[in-house]
């Protein structure tokens, strides 16, 4: 898995400053997937998250 896009604003990550988004990223799961910029949908629960993609699959934590 190759990073292009922020996981949490979806900006590229070459575009500008993402300390911000790695701060929220300590505290929520992630929001657009990292290779093709798609919002996945997220679901939270007491025990970690899961993100899927449509096109790239699951992710958790």
């Amino acid at each position: 898995m190759t990073a292009t896009y922020c996981d949490h604003c979806g900006d590229p990550l070459n575009g500008g400053d993402h300390g911000g988004c790695r701060m929220a990223r300590a505290m929520e799961p992630p929001r657009y997937c990292p290779e093709c910029r798609r919002r996945m949908v997220v679901q939270v629960t007491p025990g970690g998250w899961t993100a899927d993609c449509s096109r790239h699959g699951r992710r958790t934590g």
